[in-house]
């Protein structure tokens, strides 16, 4: 099984380039409507949605506050170097970097252009 997260945005197209520059990732599909981010080797990391659809309804609603209780939580190999683009980036930090004491991963908490939870984390050690 493969997750296949979607989250609803105002701007699919500053959200992609949000997302793009915090995770190196790039533009899969591009355009105002959906977007797929997809990592160096073209698999899926993240698709965007704009509210404006009739396609799905159940999506939410843009009145609704966006991601209570959902973290969009990424392990990235390169952790020093995500935490640089977030700094620069001038994305607002909740939390970190830290280390969490029970998986003992280091962790950045952001969030996004649309309010949405971002952890950037480090992978797990087996």
């Amino acid at each position: 099984m493969q997750p296949r997260p979607l989250i609803v945005v105002r701007d699919v197209e500053a959200s992609s380039r949000f997302y793009q520059a915090l995770l190196a990732c790039h533009s899969g599909h591009g355009g105002t409507e959906y977007e797929r981010i997809v990592d160096a080797h073209g698999r899926l990391v993240l698709q965007l949605h704009g509210w404006d659809t009739e396609e799905h309804p159940h999506m939410g609603h843009p009145s609704r506050p966006v991601g209570n209780g959902v973290l969009l939580w990424f392990e990235t190999p390169d952790f020093d170097a995500a935490l640089a683009r977030a700094r620069s980036s001038g994305t607002i930090v909740l939390d970190g970097p830290l280390v969490n004491p029970n998986s003992g991963q280091r962790e950045l908490w952001l969030r996004d252009p649309d309010g949405y939870v971002v952890v950037l984390a480090t992978p797990e050690t087996p």
